[in-house]
C-alpha cells in the first residue's frame, strides 16, 4: 500500500484523494472603499463567471487550458484569472457528470446566474498574485488586481477574531514565498472573500491534541437521509453501531441550506459520539474514486440523489474529525452499498443495508491500517 498523509493523520492509497482535503475556506464580510471600486470590482465578477461559462464549453469540446486563454484572453485579461477560471469549469463538469444521469454529448448542460471572482494562490507569488490580504490592526485590507488598467481595488476585510493570528500568519509565510493562498470574491447579499488557508496551518490553530483510546475503527456511512455508524475492534468484530437521523431534510420543500446545516451538525455529533466510546480512526469513502452517481428507476429517490453534496459533507466531515484528533482513513467506496459480499455481510451479522455498508467501510479502514503498519515496518 503506497499510503500517503497529510499532518501524519490521513491514510489513503491514492495520493489524488488528498487534493480535497488541503486546504480549509475562511470568510468574512468584504467592504469596498469607494463607488467606483465597487464598480470595477463588480465588472470583474461579471467577466470573470463569463469566462468560466465560455471554459465549459471549451473543455467539453477538448480545448487544452493553452488554447482556452488564448481564446479567452479578450473576455478577461489576465493570465492567473483565466487559468482559475478554467479550473473552476472542469470542476463544474466533474460535479454535472457526478449528479447527472443523462448529459449532453455536444454541449455541456450547465447554468451558471451567479457571479464572483477567484484566484489561485502561489507561494512564489507571496501568496496570490492577484488579490493580496494585508494585515492591519483590526481588519485586513484586501487588493485585488484589475486586469483592464493594472489598476489595484481596495477594500477591507472583518474575520472573525479567532481567525485573525491564522491568517497573519498565513500572509508571513507567504511572504516567505514558503505558501501560497487561494482567494474568492462571492456576491450573495453583499460582497464576502473566501481565503484558503493550508489544513496544516488551520490544524496548528484549531486541532485538539491527539489523545489514544482503544484503537476502535468506525465506518461512516452517509446517505440523504441517515448517517450509519459502525464501530469495530482489531478483530473486526462490531463494539457499537448507531443510526443518526435527518428524515426531514429530505422532505418536498425543505430549505436546502438548513438540509446541509442538519447533515454537517449531525455529522459532528457522530464524531463527538465516537471520541466518547474511544475510537482513534474514523473511515470515510473516498469518493474521488466515483466518476458517476448512480440512479434508480424511482424518481421520488433520484431526487434525493440529485439534491444531496454528498462530497462535500464528507469534505467537512474529514476537516471536523481531524480537528478531534482522530486518524482519517479513505477507502474504496466499490460495493460497500451493493455487491455479493454486502449481501453476505447483511445474512451473516443481522444488518440491514446501511449499517451493513458502514461495516464493510469499517472493515476496509481496519484493513489499510494493518497494511499501512506493516508498510513503515519495513
Amino acid at each position: 500500500m503506497s499510503s500517503c498523509r497529510i499532518a501524519g493523520r490521513i491514510i489513503v492509497d491514492d495520493s489524488r484523494a488528498l487534493e480535497n482535503y488541503r486546504f480549509v475556506t475562511i470568510n468574512a464580510k468584504l467592504i469596498v472603499d469607494t463607488p467606483l471600486d465597487h464598480m470595477k470590482l463588480i465588472r470583474l465578477a461579471r467577466s470573470y463567471a463569463d469566462a468560466v461559462r465560455k471554459s465549459l464549453n471549451l473543455i467539453w469540446k477538448n480545448y487544452s487550458h493553452k488554447e482556452a486563454t488564448k481564446m479567452l484572453y479578450g473576455v478577461l485579461p489576465n493570465y492567473i484569472y483565466l487559468e482559475t477560471a478554467y479550473k473552476n469549469a472542469r470542476a463544474i463538469i466533474e460535479n454535472i457528470k457526478f449528479y447527472e444521469e443523462d448529459i449532453g454529448k455536444d454541449k455541456i448542460l450547465a447554468y451558471i446566474h451567479r457571479f464572483w471572482i477567484a484566484s489561485r494562490g502561489n507561494k512564489w507569488d507571496r501568496g496570490n498574485r492577484n488579490i493580496k490580504l494585508i494585515p492591519m490592526e483590526n481588519y485586513f485590507e484586501v487588493l485585488i488586481k484589475y486586469p483592464w488598467d493594472g489598476s489595484w481595488i481596495r477594500a477591507r476585510a472583518f474575520f472573525g477574531k479567532k481567525y485573525v493570528p491564522l491568517l497573519k500568519e498565513l500572509v508571513e509565510l507567504a511572504d516567505r514565498r514558503e505558501e501560497g493562498y487561494g482567494v474568492t470574491v462571492s456576491f450573495r447579499r453583499y460582497p464576502r472573500i473566501h481565503v484558503q488557508v493550508p489544513l496544516w496551518v488551520y490544524l496548528k490553530y484549531f486541532s485538539l491534541s491527539k489523545t489514544r483510546g482503544y484503537g476502535l475503527v468506525a465506518g461512516f456511512d452517509l446517505n440523504s437521509d441517515r448517517l450509519n455508524v459502525v464501530v469495530i475492534n482489531g478483530n473486526a468484530n462490531i463494539v457499537a453501531m448507531k443510526t443518526f437521523w435527518y428524515s426531514d431534510v429530505i422532505s418536498h420543500g425543505f430549505p436546502k441550506e438548513k438540509a446541509k446545516w442538519l447533515r454537517l451538525n449531525t455529522l459532528s455529533e457522530a464524531l463527538k459520539w465516537c471520541k466518547r466510546i474511544g475510537v482513534d480512526y474514523i473511515v470515510f469513502e473516498d469518493l474521488t474514486r466515483i466518476k458517476y452517481r448512480s440512479f434508480t428507476s424511482n424518481p421520488y429517490a433520484n431526487r434525493k440523489i440529485s439534491k444531496f453534496a454528498k462530497k462535500q459533507v464528507l469534505i467537512h466531515g474529514v476537516i471536523d474529525a481531524l480537528k478531534l484528533g482522530f486518524t482519517i482513513i479513505l477507502v474504496n467506496p466499490r460495493g460497500t452499498s451493493s455487491s455479493l459480499t454486502h449481501k453476505q455481510i447483511m445474512k451473516g451479522r443481522g444488518l440491514d443495508r446501511h449499517m451493513a455498508s458502514a461495516y464493510m467501510i469499517a472493515y476496509r479502514g481496519l484493513k489499510a491500517i494493518k497494511s499501512h503498519e506493516k508498510y513503515h515496518k519495513t
